[in-house]
């Protein structure tokens, strides 16, 4: 847990542990040659503190919009009303969706994953289902509800459209997006349309190589309730944009760098909770609160099977950074042994003696509200 400030004096709650494990069943079936089906099935158990139940333990305010017409509970034990102890056992639908081949596009219906961006960090585009930067299971991206169309145009040029649907199909939740992809002069090149939640994002991605490395960036432009009625809050335009570098450096060691420029940000972090309640952080996955980060980070393979991968996420604003090492052990074929940590290095919270919104401490630094996290993870495939 963080470290808080009350009256000089440094404040330390104990440590929180938790034991989380995950059976995933996936399945496809394909009875013709322009039909398959995908489905998959995520089953958790997990023992740990009562309160890692309710809160982020790692205080990343990514508010998710949830795209799914309606779900499975995702808490199978407790039930819903029976008190939380330190063992719970979770399900998740996360795939259940058809694609149909045509000689004209493939189309997609039904829970399924939807990404987009070439950034490594910080994904501007990449609204509808996003990882935060500390997120521990990327393996597999939260499946919504969408009817999804992909034209394609070219050899390596396509058209991808599509709906997203909401909590009940209400307006106020759905999305829909238009996006098409060219490669030109040796340039991958995306633009992106899309509405969400009574929003608009006009996105752009731009990826190539260049004399050995690559580089990329990404951007998206929101208009708050563009579609919403003239009595809708008004509240400004912002940009987001994340433009960066890649390299290998020699054939055991690979590189990279981003800029990642957030315009929803404030520059002083007593200014950080004024923020939370705007759409781009209830509505648009935004989540740091500074306006300008640097990512820095390596990979290094120690042995064949045995990579070390090194980050420095900094925030140049308050000048508060994240150190994340981490190693990779290939024990066997499909088997794998993670460990690693993320450590937040910034100006410790203070507590608040008037608590704003339920948060009872007040922003000196972000990074330094975060606390260290040191975690590891087992993976079987079969």
């Amino acid at each position: 847990m963080p470290v808080y400030i009350f009256q000089e004096t440094k404040i330390s709650e104990p440590d929180l542990g938790a034991v989380n494990s995950r059976l995933r069943f996936a399945m496809d079936f394909r009875p013709s040659d322009r039909v398959s089906f995908h489905c998959a099935y995520d089953f958790s158990a997990r023992i740990q503190d009562p309160r890692l139940f309710d809160e982020n333990a790692f205080l990343v305010l990514l508010s998710l919009p949830d795209y799914r017409l309606d779900d499975l509970r995702d808490m199978l034990y407790p039930k819903p009303g029976e008190p939380i102890s330190s063992f719970g056992l979770f399900q998740n639908l996360d795939r259940f969706y058809m694609t149909l081949e045509t000689d004209f596009a493939d189309v997609f219906v039904g829970r399924q994953p939807i990404a987009w961006g070439s950034a490594r960090f910080i994904n501007p585009t990449d609204i509808i289902a996003p990882f935060a930067f500390n997120e521990l299971d990327t393996e597999e991206r939260r499946g919504v509800d969408a009817l999804r169309m992909r034209v394609p145009l070219g050899s390596m040029d396509e058209l991808d459209l599509g709906f997203v649907a909401g909590k009940n199909f209400k307006s106020d939740n759905n999305a829909f997006f238009l996006r098409a992809k060219i490669y030109k002069i040796q340039t991958d090149i995306s633009a992106i349309l899309l509405g969400f939640r009574k929003h608009l994002l006009i996105g752009l991605d731009i990826a190539r190589a260049v004399g050995g490395a690559g580089l990329w960036f990404e951007s998206a432009y929101v208009i708050p309730n563009c579609f919403r009625e003239k009595r809708a809050p008004k509240e400004k335009n912002y940009f987001r944009s994340s433009i960066g570098m890649d390299y290998n450096l020699n054939n055991k060691t690979y590189g990279f760098f981003e800029y990642h420029f957030n315009s929803p940000g404030k520059n002083r972090p007593e200014k950080y909770l004024d923020i939370i309640p705007s759409s781009a952080y209830q509505d648009g996955s935004v989540y740091l609160l500074g306006k300008h980060y640097l990512n820095l980070g390596c990979v290094y393979q120690l042995t064949p099977l045995l990579p070390f991968t090194g980050m420095i996420i900094l925030n140049l604003s308050d000048g508060s950074l994240i150190l994340s090492p981490a190693f990779e052990y290939n024990i066997a074929e499909d088997i794998y042994l993670v460990a690693g940590a993320y450590i937040g290095l910034g100006k410790n919270p203070e507590v608040a003696t008037d608590p704003v919104d339920s948060l009872p401490f007040i922003y000196r630094s972000e990074f330094g509200s975060y606390p260290d996290l040191i975690y590891t993870s087992f993976r079987i495939y079969f």
